[in-house]
């Protein structure tokens, strides 16, 4: 299967005052087309530092990534830090239209369509965000993501800040896109519950290294490392 990303041998610090923090370690990893690939590990392992490097917001201190023409788009955990409070869903929706020099109506039909694809209604698009709950607003985050036209999306806890009856609804939501529109989802998580039910393929980071990788069952069912076991004797118990 094609790879649409590919990190070789990453490393990467923030700078302070006094020395640099390392954060990555020697991180090596690949996405292929369509699969969704977790990345799991606990606060403060690196997780979301490597989304930034991958996305081009953090330079590497060394290493190479490669994503061809796929420029990745990104989902995060709080959709309202994102959505421009000031302006309704229907204008934050065709801002991507926008930016592609889009006619005023082929962006109105798209928004349309895929407000309908999301699960939003026109009366959302109506709204301001502060007026959209959580899951609402999440929506209309993944839809902002898909309108900018890439197959590859970087989800940094999307579903971590929701009630469980909504994580199942956007759950279904992305997994049920990513089959429909053939996307490449990079979905990063500290929880195994949802990761098992989400991903094809799972990598398991702890202070900035991959430990671990593996198909979702073979690694579940069958995990090398003693942070592994770890990890799901927590979710067990």
């Amino acid at each position: 299967m094609k790879n649409i990303l590919e990190v070789r041998h990453v490393s990467a610090a923030y700078a302070d005052e006094k020395q640099g923090k390392q954060v990555l370690n020697d991180i090596s990893l690949e996405v292929r087309e369509n699969e969704i690939l977790g990345l799991v590990g606990e606060s403060g392992c690196g997780k979301s530092t490597l989304s930034k490097v991958i996305l081009g917001f953090l330079k590497p201190s060394q290493g190479e990534i490669w994503h061809g023409t796929m420029n990745p788009q990104m989902i995060f955990q709080d959709p309202a830090s994102s959505l421009n409070p000031s302006k309704k869903i229907a204008w934050i929706l065709e801002e991507p239209l926008r930016m592609q020099k889009k006619s005023k109506e082929e962006r109105r039909i798209q928004v349309a369509k895929m407000a309908e694809r999301v699960g939003l209604s026109q009366e959302h698009l109506n709204r301001y965000p502060r007026e959209l709950s959580g899951g609402q607003r999440q929506r209309v985050s993944i839809a902002v993501a898909l309108l900018q036209g890439s197959k590859f999306i970087i989800a940094d806890e999307p579903v971590s800040a929701l009630d469980v009856t909504i994580q199942k609804q956007i759950m279904e939501l992305m997994v049920q896109l990513q089959e429909e529109m053939h996307l490449s989802i990079l979905f990063i998580s500290h929880d195994l519950n949802v990761v098992y039910q989400m991903c094809d393929r799972v990598l398991i980071m702890k202070d900035g290294k991959i430990l671990e990788e593996g198909e979702t069952e073979e690694l579940f069912q069958n995990p090398k490392e003693s942070y592994t076991k770890q990890l799901l004797d927590t979710i067990l118990e």
